[in-house]
């Protein structure tokens, strides 16, 4: 694999404004009348729904992403898979609704290894996203690149024992299916085709079916903490195995010293991404 440590420290600065529509679609799409956050403010984790991606068409590529020519901020990474492996975030200060919104990015780290699946690129970047001139979330978020889907068969595992599932204090139960996900597509641009072709999500990258978005899970988890009272000062997840759509996912919520944790669980039990919250 290519050496790229010096795109380390490359990084891009994004103007944007915290209107209320996407904040609104966001409250639909989690099936919310009233929503549990606080009236007039951006919500936990909709900082998200800013910043959209700006990519003219012809710049697109076959995933949907736009493709990687050394000229935007990523490197030219040749893995052709790329998935949001997790996130660290601080939220340091609210953003009110209206605010003016700048987003400093940096390329952090850059780290390859090798897998059971081949060559893995991870990618760190660091975003400082301030309201109105006061510091309001920062957040590394790791990016992974790839190998190409295998063609040939993978054959049958003898599954392990079911082991009982982790003890939570509240438990919901969340049904995904194609107009979820392309709710959530079209709220943040995203036009990665594992989340809407499921010819190329199951031919080419070799899933099940449609895949949930990961920040979508982070999304709903963040959800299932509010529902419960809490009010987040650092929110940590790390995405561990990918869910499909056509089968019911579980969000998981236990109460600790600090402050929670929470998990999704796919129907089988197996736990697929894990939060921490402060």
């Amino acid at each position: 694999m290519d050496d790229y440590s010096a795109w380390i420290g490359r990084g891009e600065t994004r103007e944007d404004v915290a209107t209320a529509v996407p904040i609104e679609g966001l409250a639909a799409l989690l099936d919310h009348d009233a929503p549990p956050w606080v009236p007039g403010m951006v919500p936990p984790l909709g900082h998200w729904l800013y910043f959209l991606p700006t990519a003219r068409q012809s710049t697109i590529g076959e995933d949907g992403h736009p493709r990687r020519d050394g000229q935007g901020l990523l490197p030219p990474v040749p893995l052709p898979r790329r998935m949001w492996a997790g996130s660290r975030i601080d939220f340091l200060s609210p953003i009110p609704i209206g605010a003016a919104l700048t987003r400093v990015t940096t390329i952090d780290a850059i780290r390859p290894r090798r897998g059971a699946s081949g060559d893995l690129l991870f990618v760190t970047l660091r975003h400082e996203i301030s309201a109105n001139g006061v510091a309001a979330i920062r957040e590394e978020q790791d990016i992974v690149f790839r190998e190409a889907a295998s063609a040939a068969p993978v054959p049958a595992a003898t599954p392990p024992a079911a082991a009982a599932p982790e003890p939570a204090d509240t438990v919901r139960s969340i049904m995904p299916d194609p107009v979820l996900l392309f709710r959530y597509s079209a709220l943040t641009f995203n036009a990665h085709r594992i989340h809407y072709d499921r010819d190329y999500a199951v031919g080419v990258e070799g899933y099940a079916g449609l895949v949930v978005h990961g920040p979508l899970i982070a999304t709903l988890l963040m959800d299932h903490a509010l529902r419960a009272g809490l009010s987040p000062r650092t929110f940590a997840f790390r995405a561990e195995a990918p869910l499909t759509d056509g089968a019911p996912f579980d969000l998981c919520l236990a109460y600790d010293a600090d402050g929670a944790r929470l998990w999704a669980r796919n129907s089988a039990g197996r736990r697929t991404m894990h939060v921490s919250l402060t």
